[in-house]
């Protein structure tokens, strides 16, 4: 089992949006990022953890845990010229963007802000979300920073 850190902003979809939906499952479509696409295609499995982060509002933080529910497979936006995800270069017979399904699990007793992860800096070297310039919308988590993280809920 892996552990991945997922970006929203929760004014487009939150962790109650995932909540909502039926089944509470969602095609985690739009990542147009090669490396979080590779993340995608090459590392995720269905029951991996995910770490569901708002990003871009007033209080980042990760607000709630999901899971993969499937493995990656071809992001339908990529060929609709009406949907802001299009991709003229991108042909069904060779789909340059994937996606997986994920699922809700919980929100978190409490969120876990940015500010507080920072604080947190020395126990958490090398996490990805804290280190300078990274902007990826998928990040993995090691096991060691998923239970760091997951203790820091109960503080």
């Amino acid at each position: 089992m892996a552990y991945w850190l997922m970006k929203s902003e929760p004014d487009s979809f939150g962790i109650d949006d995932l909540k909502k939906r039926p089944r509470q499952t969602e095609p985690w479509d739009g990542v147009r990022n090669y490396q979080a696409r590779n993340f995608m295609r090459d590392r995720m499995k269905p029951g991996d953890g995910v770490l569901f982060y708002h990003s871009n509002c007033a209080a980042p933080g990760i607000y709630g845990l999901a899971e993969i529910a499937s493995n990656a497979y071809p992001d339908p936006t990529q060929f609709d010229p009406e949907h802001h995800h299009y991709d003229a270069g991108s042909k069904p017979e060779e789909p340059r963007w994937l996606l997986v399904d994920v699922r809700y699990e919980r929100h978190l007793k409490r969120p876990i802000l940015l500010s507080e992860l920072r604080e947190h800096a020395d126990e958490l070297v090398g996490f990805k979300l804290i280190a300078k310039g990274n902007r990826l919308s998928i990040l993995p988590v090691t096991p060691q920073h998923w239970r760091r993280i997951m203790a820091l809920e109960k503080a």
